[in-house]
């Protein structure tokens, strides 16, 4: 059971990543978000190919899984994801070159901080500062997602704003849980941890989709009759 469970939540992120993702390209022309999107979506490929293969440790599979958590979880689930909301609390337009400049970043730190996956926190060394480093990355973006929720409710998008608060609160419960409080009951795999992760990174691709479209449809009305009145939104 425990293994069907996790393989429907890898799919749901898979599915979640690619679909939302390719939305986020196609109706709003959001390479930030979108790209981001597929990252998650391809790394939940890559993750459910490595477990059917074997879980091999000298696979490339492998070393690949641990650049792309390293990707995301340094800047793509972070300043990426700010970067790519501004758009509609902020009006923010990144040109191309920020955006592969932003990606290159992301690109370069994942593949420096996933050597230190895996290693002794315990040790006071490197890696137990990159874990950290991943936990204060998440804490600041929850914070604007927290703004980015004030908008929403503002905005009268009540329920979009309920559940960008409640997939965000779980996903930084997620953050701080992965290195530093594995759960005593799990197995040696972390299958229970893993099977909650994938399924709250698949909640949140699709409830933060939901979350902006209902922030853009407000701010195009807003555009299209200026003397609307909505309230404060800042």
């Amino acid at each position: 059971m425990r293994e069907i469970l996790f393989l429907l939540a890898d799919l749901w992120m898979i599915f979640a990543g690619y679909f939302y993702g390719w939305k986020f390209i196609r109706r709003y022309g959001n390479y930030l978000l979108g790209l981001e999107w597929t990252v998650v979506a391809t790394s939940g490929t890559n993750f459910l190919l490595w477990s059917l293969l074997g879980a091999k440790s000298d696979s490339v599979l492998y070393d690949l899984a641990y650049f792309l958590d390293a990707f995301s979880r340094s800047v793509g689930i972070t300043l990426i994801l700010v970067m790519g909301l501004m758009k509609v609390t902020h009006r923010y337009e990144p040109s191309r070159g920020v955006d592969i400049a932003v990606f290159g970043v992301a690109t370069v730190t994942g593949l420096f901080l996933r050597q230190f996956h895996g290693a002794d926190l315990h040790a006071g060394g490197i890696a137990f500062w990159v874990a950290v480093f991943y936990v204060v990355a998440n804490l600041l973006t929850a914070v604007f997602l927290g703004y980015f929720a004030k908008r929403l409710w503002n905005a009268g998008a009540r329920w979009p704003a309920v559940w960008t608060a409640l997939v965000t609160a779980a996903g930084t419960t997620i953050a701080i849980t992965y290195d530093f409080f594995p759960l005593p009951f799990d197995d040696a795999n972390r299958t229970i941890f893993y099977t909650a992760a994938l399924a709250t990174w698949g909640t949140q691709g699709f409830v933060y989709f939901r979350a902006y479209r209902a922030l853009h449809d407000h701010e195009a009305a807003l555009d299209a009759n200026p003397s609307r009145t909505t309230g404060t939104l800042a």
